[in-house]
């Protein structure tokens, strides 16, 4: 029979993880973190800086809730050797659909698990990886997908799990990362954490 344990706890405000987690059954709970996303690069390795930000707000939760699991996340998207964050303005979420229009970019989700206790911490992290392909855009198309206001709040300029999806020709990789949590690392790490994952 499974162990009782206590929820997870989602260090991230945004709505997509914690759907991600909904849909699995996996409870948690959610409390934002109290650190910002550092864009600095890491000499041409995003996965690093993608895990840093992800263990960065982990930390700064686990500390103040001793003996909990907590799970922080990172998602960041690469054109070419460009990192793509989350745009500003509706002009710069145009720039970056034309970016990616008719080309693959990779999408990268760092993710770290964090438990402090007895003073020490436990911490772990990861990243997963997935390709993504664009099929060509129109000039109309890309204004009236901006207008829509989706792209305002995500890495690269679009959501997958949304009218997004339209602009996708295809992936190779895990879904669920582009969205913003790779659901099976997830896991796979919560089970050497001793997490009993609920079927």
């Amino acid at each position: 029979m499974p162990r009782l344990l206590l929820p997870l706890i989602l260090a991230s405000g945004s709505p997509r993880r914690a759907d991600i987690l909904r849909q699995a059954g996996i409870p948690f709970e959610v409390v934002l973190p109290k650190t910002a996303e550092d864009s600095q690069e890491e000499g041409g390795r995003p996965w690093l800086g993608a895990k840093r930000n992800a263990l960065r707000k982990a930390r700064s939760v686990s500390r103040d809730r001793p003996g909990r699991i907590v799970v922080g996340a990172d998602t960041m998207v690469v054109c070419g050797s460009e990192v793509l964050g989350k745009p500003g303005t509706r002009k710069e979420a145009v720039a970056m659909l034309e970016k990616l229009s008719g080309r693959d970019h990779i999408v990268i989700t760092g993710i770290a698990l964090s438990r402090w206790e007895d003073g020490q911490a436990e911490e772990e992290t990861s990243y997963e990886r997935t390709v993504v392909s664009f099929k060509q855009l129109g000039k109309s198309e890309i204004h009236a997908y901006v207008a829509s206001g989706e792209p305002l709040d995500k890495a690269g300029g679009y959501g997958i799990q949304g009218k997004g999806a339209c602009l996708v020709q295809g992936i190779r990789g895990c879904y669920f990362n582009v969205v913003g949590l790779p659901l099976y690392r997830l896991c796979d790490m919560l089970k050497r954490w001793d997490y009993d994952i609920p079927w």
